[in-house]
């Protein structure tokens, strides 16, 4: 709840600054005119955060953390049709042709579990 006070005081400066440009949509995150975020919005506001935070701009970009979302859901053994609706993707087949690399443990418990089952029973 903090943090959503906090945005919201913020909110009201970035208001109070725009003067007669601010738009009011009654969205939670917005430009800094009060219109809805657009993806350059998002782009320039991630920059500025990579530049503070000190890292290689060209390394980090919003795709990484897309990226990066999947292999700790991954890694965190959530299946791969979670996912993929999570990502925003219709099926699983995107998402594992994008995402392979970060499916790993995904694919590897799914080529153990078939090993097991396909196992010779002495």
């Amino acid at each position: 709840m903090r943090a959503l006070t906090s945005h919201k005081a913020d909110q009201d400066r970035a208001r109070e600054k725009a003067g007669d440009d601010w738009q009011e949509t009654g969205l939670v995150f917005t430009s800094q005119v009060g219109t809805a975020l657009d993806a350059a919005n998002v782009r320039r506001a991630f920059r500025r955060v990579v530049k503070l935070a000190g890292l290689n701009q060209k390394e980090w970009t919003p795709r990484e953390l897309r990226h990066s979302f999947v292999s700790l859901l991954s890694d965190s053994g959530m299946s791969l049709g979670e996912i993929a609706d999570l990502v925003g993707h219709a099926g699983t087949t995107v998402t594992e042709k994008v995402y392979r690399h970060q499916l790993r443990p995904i694919l590897l418990n799914g080529a153990v579990a078939m090993d097991r089952i396909f196992e010779p029973k002495h």
